[in-house]
C-alpha cells in the first residue's frame, strides 16, 4: 500500500512525464498555423497542471491547497480538450495521442477528485 508521500510525489512525476512526452509529440508533429496555435495552448495547461499541482503540495493552508487544485484541475481538462482538438482534427497520430488522452483523464479525475475531497474537509 502506498503511503500519503508516495502517491503525492507519483502525482507530481505523472504530470512532469505527461508534460515531457506532450512537449516531445509536439517536436515531432508538422508545424502549420493550426498546430503552433494548439500546441502552444496544450504546451501551456500540461505545463501548468504539473507546476500548479506541485504548488498545491507545498500549500500554506487548506484554502490555498483548494485553490490550488482548483487550478490543477481546470488546466487538466483544457489538456484534454487540446488532445482532443489535435485528433478530431487529425494534426497529429491519433496512435501517440491516445495514451497521452488517457494519462491526461485520468490525472483529471484524480486532481479533480482531491479537488472535491480537500473541499468537503
Amino acid at each position: 500500500m502506498n503511503t500519503k508521500l508516495e502517491f503525492i510525489e507519483s502525482i507530481k512525476n505523472r504530470t512532469k512525464q505527461l508534460a515531457v512526452k506532450i512537449i516531445l509529440l509536439y517536436n515531432q508533429i508538422q508545424k502549420t498555423d493550426p498546430t503552433r496555435i494548439i500546441g502552444k495552448q496544450l504546451i501551456r495547461s500540461v505545463t501548468s497542471t504539473a507546476a500548479n499541482y506541485r504548488a498545491a503540495c507545498i500549500a500554506r493552508s487548506q484554502k490555498e491547497f483548494f485553490a490550488k487544485m482548483s487550478i490543477v484541475s481546470e488546466e487538466a481538462d483544457e489538456t484534454l480538450f487540446w488532445l482532443e482538438l489535435l485528433k478530431d482534427t487529425k494534426l497529429a497520430p491519433e496512435e501517440k495521442l491516445k495514451p497521452l488522452m488517457a494519462e491526461s483523464l485520468e490525472i483529471a479525475k484524480i486532481v479533480s477528485k482531491a479537488r472535491k475531497n480537500a473541499k468537503a474537509n
